[in-house]
């Protein structure tokens, strides 16, 4: 801007302006072609075309539903909207492959972004959910499920199993009228959906006949609390008359919050103080005639997961921010480079030499006159002392290391998604690694079965097998022909009853295997049956069942179906299913025979849990301290045989649990009444050892990196004797190396005297559990990372994402190094977006930590090359490109120098 005034003016204008511009055009140009594709992408996703029920169209003669009791009417303002989209109405099939969805049912074609709160979505197969819905019904008329991928949502791959509302599902197509569902969503702790049918004798009466509640939004996604409120007929019509008169004295609740409002009939969104107890209204409090359905996570489709086979109707119950998907979305800072970080203080430093050189040579004729113009001339003219070009040419090299990481032979399938890192690469000091799936190929296998007296392998499975035929077969005749009952037993009988007891027992192990999982068969176009679960573990599990001659043939929402090897059906109802989940460590199931009508409360879990629950034993313990330090993942199977009253007790004490209106309070109630009635004294069955395989090259490629000079931490949510056992089996862990354990460390004065031993003891390897990690940097935060960074290898056992993140920050904090993180599973985005670098696998655990990452890679020993080849070249390429501008621009200010310093003298 200086050249416009003539008496700064210095040379032709052009010479300032045109290479200015042009940096500025390329930066732009970058940042604006990035904005324009992430634009794309969001347009993309916002303008996909999505199915709703449109109970708002006037009936057609086309519509069967116009001869009926339910018609509406559109206001001007629904009509404005319905003019942008066409509105079809298309008949949903009855057939094989949709058996429940018998209606034509009126449909308005909407892009998702016009989606809202209240909405009834079709999806159909491998459509994406674009909102938070309640499932309402199912093309699977037997058991009203369907299931759900959700790599992108928790980073997992393995299919979800979810259920339909009951009520809903067997609406019958004279009910279709129910489905008559819109809404619009208030800013309150609470929201209420309503379920309308309108009555031809009332006109545009409500009458509720059901109502959803649904929680405030949480970030949760394995926790959801909502009911079902059903109202019957007789209920419904003493709420109209109520709602009438109300309305006589009183404006609708609402009115005043969108004109659209008026033409919805079908929904109403309740304030909390229509919910409370103690606030109630007329029209919301349940009478004894109202039923109460609860609804779980297991009725809900979360937005961004995949309906992966057959069709659903949801009700949409949270959209936008307040999704699920939404709210558990981090915006990490932009991350740069260090070398950009040095190259911005070396600037600065060029425009303090800049300034002193321009006071410089004014002094040295005197500052008389003008002088402070010859000062802005001088810093004019010595400006190409600061290197405008350099930018542009480090990003222009930026662009070609990436493609030269891309196109790299060895490392196929390396996805660089942050252009402005490659130098970071070569600058790393601090490598943070998770263990399964990335160490490991998350390739489960079942290696071992233990009994307490008994244990089976991989080589005695035949043995197994044939146990099991025994237990499931017909009783052997006597070998020596002795008639039952008649006279002393021999030796060879009581060995025959030694082996018929050993096989009840390996029968009620293998059985409990069979049915305590959430694994579902699924029939492949080729006729081949695929398992697919939450977690490789119980596919593995279950795949060593049929192995050993029990196969799971069917499984739906009510019941499951097991083969033996000589044809015996084996028919289980499912009567309740207790999940998985991250703070129980622990799944149950009660199941009843349907021949015996026998009733069993199933539960496997850890160790560290199951061992407070079973009976007292003496093995359970020992056995898996073993399992583990031969680095299997273990499992404890047990049991409890139920009788109808104790079922009946515990039932009526759950349903009161799950349909607490008191929802803060709901999870910790339904917990404590499975303790107090199911997890006591239960029977052990057996331990199960899985076993997770390394990587491919994973040991050398360790070895490389710890050569290298990097200093390698392990974070896994795994127990220690696992860890333990993979860091030893993987060379993470040098032979000799001396390995110090600290678990369940409490109090400052512990913690200390930990800190002095390692102290101590530089050369040794750290392994460490969550809850002493906690304790060390809540007391000694910086201490502890001071110390453990000067150790060769930390590995960190039971940590949580959030612990994995801050191990990130701290390290980066304290010692201001270069820190790569590395997962695959979506507990590792939060660990990988903390990190200076962060590198995702694409593993069976989904493309969420890969999609989260700043470089893709396919396996864990394609490091090597991207660190000790491809970020070494780039940083030097790049040191060696600033040092090139900045020293070719001050060979032009020297040469500049004598001629201007004739020019002080001359003038």
């Amino acid at each position: 801007m200086s050249q416009f005034v003539p008496a700064l003016r210095i040379g032709l204008l052009m010479t300032y302006v045109a290479p200015l511009g042009f940096v500025l055009m390329i930066t732009i140009g970058k940042e604006a072609h990035d904005d324009y594709l992430r634009r794309q992408r969001d347009s993309i996703a916002n303008s996909s075309r999505y199915q709703i029920l449109d109970w708002s169209s006037k009936p057609t003669a086309h519509n069967p539903l116009s001869n009926s009791h339910h018609h509406s009417s559109a206001s001007a303002s629904a009509s404005a909207s319905a003019s942008t989209t066409t509105t079809t109405f298309t008949q949903i099939q009855a057939d094989s492959s949709n058996p429940n969805m018998t209606s034509l049912l009126p449909i308005k074609t909407i892009p998702s972004a016009q989606i809202r709160v209240g909405d009834i979505l079709l999806l159909d197969k491998n459509m994406r959910v674009p909102a938070d819905l309640v499932l309402l019904r199912t093309s699977d008329q037997t058991s009203g499920s369907c299931f759900i991928r959700t790599d992108q949502l928790d980073g997992e791959t393995d299919w979800k199993l979810k259920l339909a509302l009951e009520f809903t599902q067997n609406l019958t197509e004279g009910d279709a009228g129910l489905l008559a569902l819109d809404g619009q969503a208030e800013d309150d702790d609470r929201l209420r959906t309503t379920i309308n049918r309108k009555d031809s004798d009332q006109g545009s009466r409500r009458s509720r006949r059901a109502e959803v509640y649904a929680d405030k939004p949480i970030m949760d996604i394995h926790t959801f609390n909502g009911t079902l409120l059903i109202h019957s007929r007789e209920d419904t019509k003493r709420r109209r008359e109520t709602e009438s008169d109300r309305d006589r004295q009183q404006p609708r609740l609402g009115d005043d919050l969108d004109p659209v409002r008026d033409s919805i009939d079908d929904i109403e969104i309740a304030s909390m103080h229509e919910i409370l107890p103690s606030h109630r209204t007329t029209n919301t409090t349940p009478t004894e005639e109202t039923r109460k359905v609860p609804i779980t996570s297991e009725n809900v489709l979360w937005a961004n997961t995949v309906l992966a086979a057959g069709q659903a109707v949801g009700l949409v119950i949270y959209t936008g921010t307040e999704t699920r998907a939404v709210m558990n979305t981090s915006y990490p800072k932009t991350k740069t480079s260090l070398l950009d970080i040095e190259i911005n203080q070396l600037a600065k430093i060029l425009c303090i030499v800049t300034f002193t050189l321009s006071v410089a040579l004014v002094a040295l004729n005197g500052f008389r006159g003008p002088w402070w113009i010859y000062v802005i001339r001088f810093l004019i003219l010595f400006s190409s002392i600061i290197p405008i070009s350099l930018r542009v040419n480090l990003d222009m090299g930026k662009t070609v290391y990436a493609h030269q990481i891309e196109n790299d032979l060895e490392i196929p399938g390396t996805i660089v998604r942050t252009s402005t890192l490659p130098e970071e690469l070569g600058r790393i000091e601090y490598l943070l690694s998770d263990k399964t799936g990335t160490l490991t190929q998350n390739e489960m296998e079942l290696k071992k079965l233990h009994m307490g007296t008994m244990a089976y392998g991989l080589d005695s499975m035949d043995e197994v097998a044939l146990q099991l035929a025994t237990a499931f077969g017909d009783n052997p005749p006597d070998p020596l022909g002795n008639p039952a009952g008649s006279g002393l037993p021999t030796a060879s009988l009581l060995a025959t009853r030694g082996r018929r007891d050993m096989s009840s027992r390996v029968k009620d192990v293998i059985l409990g295997l069979g049915l305590c999982h959430n694994v579902t068969p699924v029939t492949n176009d080729d006729g081949s049956v695929t398992y697919q679960a939450s977690s490789p573990d119980e596919v593995a599990i279950v795949a060593y069942t049929e192995s050993v001659g029990l196969k799971l043939v069917s499984r739906d929402r009510s019941g499951m179906s097991l083969r033996t090897t000589t044809g015996q059906r084996l028919e289980f109802e499912v009567l309740e299913i207790f999940p998985f989940t991250s703070e129980s460590k622990r799944m149950g199931i009660i199941i009843r025979e349907k021949k015996s009508g026998e009733l069993t409360f199933y539960q496997k879990g850890a160790d560290v849990v199951m061992a407070k629950i079973v009976q007292s034993n003496d093995w359970l313990e020992e056995e898996c301290d073993n399992m583990s330090r031969e680095g299997l993942r273990t499992l404890v199977m047990a049991k409890k045989k139920l009788s109808q009253d104790a079922y009946q007790r515990f039932t009526s004490r759950y349903l009161s649990a799950r349909v607490d209106m008191v929802t803060e309070d709901r999870q910790e109630a339904i917990q404590r009444v499975i303790r107090e009635e199911l997890e006591n004294n239960l029977e052990l069955l057996g331990v199960t050892g899985v076993e997770d395989k390394l990587q491919e090259d994973v040991k050398s490629t360790l070895e490389l990196l710890r050569n290298a000079g990097l200093k390698i931490w392990m974070l896994t949510g795994d127990k220690i004797e696992t860890a333990t056992c993979i860091a030893i089996s993987s060379k993470l862990v040098s032979r000799g190396q001396y390995i110090h354990q600290v678990s369940k460390l409490q109090g400052p004065e512990k913690v200390q005297k930990e800190l002095e031993f390692l102290q101590q003891k530089q050369d040794c390897c750290l392994v460490i559990d969550g809850e002493s990690l906690a304790s060390c940097l809540s007391y000694f935060e910086s201490e502890f990372i001071e110390v453990t960074t000067k150790l060769p290898v930390v590995v960190a056992c039971r940590c949580s994402p959030t612990q994995k993140a801050e191990i990130a920050k701290l390290i980066r904090l304290y010692t201001k190094k270069r820190v790569c993180c590395i997962g695959d599973g979506g507990n590792d985005v939060s660990m990988i977006q903390a990190a200076d670098v962060g590198v995702g696998i694409v593993g069976k655990e989904g493309k969420q930590a890969s999609l989260a990452a700043d470089f893709s890679i396919n396996q864990f020993s394609f490091l090597t090359k991207l660190l000790l080849w491809h970020g070494r070249n780039s940083y030097k390429r790049s040191a060696k490109l600033a040092q090139f501008v900045i020293h070719r621009v001050m060979l032009l200010v020297i040469l500049w120098l004598p001629s201007s310093l004739l020019f002080s003298i001359k003038t």
